[in-house]
């Protein structure tokens, strides 16, 4: 079966570096060298390179594969140095689209002058990569929401995607703000307001928090002082974790579309808790076991999320695990049934067998096993609230603002933007306090009085 093709779109100074990281990490997994070109010994290594990857002949007989990749920044330093660096030769160089002035942490340029300006270019950038698709599956965004590129022009690139390209998938991998590890004083801003657009522009988000890495990088990996490098690399594991099951022949989610149907019940409650296990100090590894049990009990612990809230305060309305290396399909299944039924309370019951069990046999450099699981949970409403009051504490007092609206931005748009993220948050509250029975005795109503209605028809009849 031929890779239905994804395109990555990197944006902004976050996304770019996360992205850097990534593309390393997929090109140790299929074998190739930062040129591009095949060293790897799997066929399964090539099965599916088409996904991610453009094949271009080379000369020498040999093909080189070239990433279905646009790099975006507002500023040119962090596209320089990618450039300049290691992938130098990996990425074309009609997929750097750039800007000069930069978006100074404002959502507000981001989105309506300085992105604004940009936002063509880029556009004809995407077209170019769609047109030498066959059958595209859909665009995956690595953006920041705290600064105001990734933000901002995020926001308005999703938008003008969605406009263009309504019928195919749109999946983001967010980094969202966190109070402890905060960069910028407007950063609830920028990410309330990209939530807003988030909402309604795209299909799946992952959500991705600084919080939650620091904390994996300090106290289970054991870093003391963690730098980006660090931070990317744990993102990168997620991400190609995650994809696993599009860039290798597996048994179930072949596509992004299969993805989001098994995880998403509801339109607007498309935003997902990664988690990944093992995770290891390197010292210990080697006297670190790893059972199927042990994996899956990981993957839904507090401590092996990468978003920083508790799921125990909330409950799962679906999640899928995904087990990469040589893994028995009854073992895994068993396992995560198992996990179930003793945690039962904390999965809705009325969405019957809502974790799917996805099996790959090709595990991640280094590893003998490993597995990444997305849950889509209630819980996350806390991520949201956090948000909220920092957006709150500052917009009540206007405080910040006239650099919004120098920028042409309405205030308004603030007042929705909190209103929408208020709606969300009630929403994942109602859906979380939701029992099976209440609605089944009231579904039973509804039948009793339709029958009643068409026993009186008859009659009349």
């Amino acid at each position: 079966m031929p890779g239905r093709e994804i395109i990555n779109l990197q944006v902004g100074q976050a996304g770019n570096q996360v992205g850097e990281s990534f593309w390393n990490a997929l090109l140790l997994e299929h074998g190739l060298d930062q040129s591009g070109a095949y060293v790897g010994t799997n066929p399964l290594q090539t099965a599916r390179l088409d996904v991610y990857f453009t094949e271009v002949a080379h000369t020498n007989s040999q093909s080189k594969y070239v990433p279905r990749s646009i790099q975006v920044d507002l500023e040119a330093g962090v596209c320089n140095r990618l450039k300049s660096g290691p992938l130098g030769k990996l990425f074309r160089p009609d997929t750097y689209v750039t800007g000069n002035s930069g978006a100074g942490n404002n959502w507000a340029k981001g989105f309506y002058t300085e992105g604004a300006e940009l936002v063509d270019a880029l556009m004809d950038a995407t077209r170019l990569q769609t047109e030498n698709a066959d059958t595209l599956q859909g665009f995956q965004v690595i953006h920041s929401l705290g600064g105001g590129t990734g933000s901002g022009l995020g926001s308005l690139m999703l938008s003008k995607l969605r406009e263009e390209y309504p019928d195919r998938m749109l999946a983001t991998f967010s980094v969202l703000p966190s109070p402890k590890v905060s960069e910028t004083v407007v950063e609830p801003y920028n990410a309330m307001l990209s939530i807003h657009q988030l909402l309604d522009s795209c299909d799946l988000t992952v959500c991705i928090d600084n919080e939650a890495l620091y904390n994996i990088t300090t106290g289970m990996l054991k870093i003391k002082q963690p730098g980006f490098s660090d931070l990317n690399g744990l993102i990168s594991k997620v991400m190609c974790g995650v994809s696993t099951s599009l860039r290798f022949p597996g048994q179930l989610n072949g596509d992004l579309r299969k993805f989001c149907t098994n995880l998403i019940p509801f339109p607007r409650l498309h935003f997902l808790m990664p988690s990944y296990a093992p995770f290891h100090d390197a010292r210990t590894q080697a006297w670190q076991g790893t059972s199927i049990p042990e994996l899956t009990a990981a993957l839904f612990d507090r401590k092996n999320l990468l978003v920083a809230c508790d799921p125990r305060f909330g409950r799962y309305l679906t999640a899928t695990a995904i087990f990469r290396g040589k893994i028995a399909s009854r073992e895994a299944e068993y396992a995560v049934h198992d996990l179930q039924k003793r945690n039962s309370h904390n999965f809705v019951e009325w969405i019957p067998d809502n974790i799917s069990v996805s099996l790959v046999s090709v595990p991640p450099v280094g590893q003998k096993q490993a597995a990444i699981a997305l849950a889509n949970s209630t819980s996350i409403q806390e991520v949201f609230q956090r948000s909220l009051e920092g957006f709150s504490a500052m917009f009540k007092r206007r405080a910040f603002l006239h650099w919004y609206t120098e920028e042409g931005m309405d205030v308004m748009e603030f007042s929705e933007a909190e209103s929408n993220t208020k709606d969300l948050i009630a929403e994942y509250q109602q859906y979380q306090e939701a029992s099976a029975d209440v609605d089944y005795e009231e579904e039973q109503e509804e039948q009793e009085e339709e029958g009643q209605a068409f026993e009186e028809e008859q009659q009349l009849i």
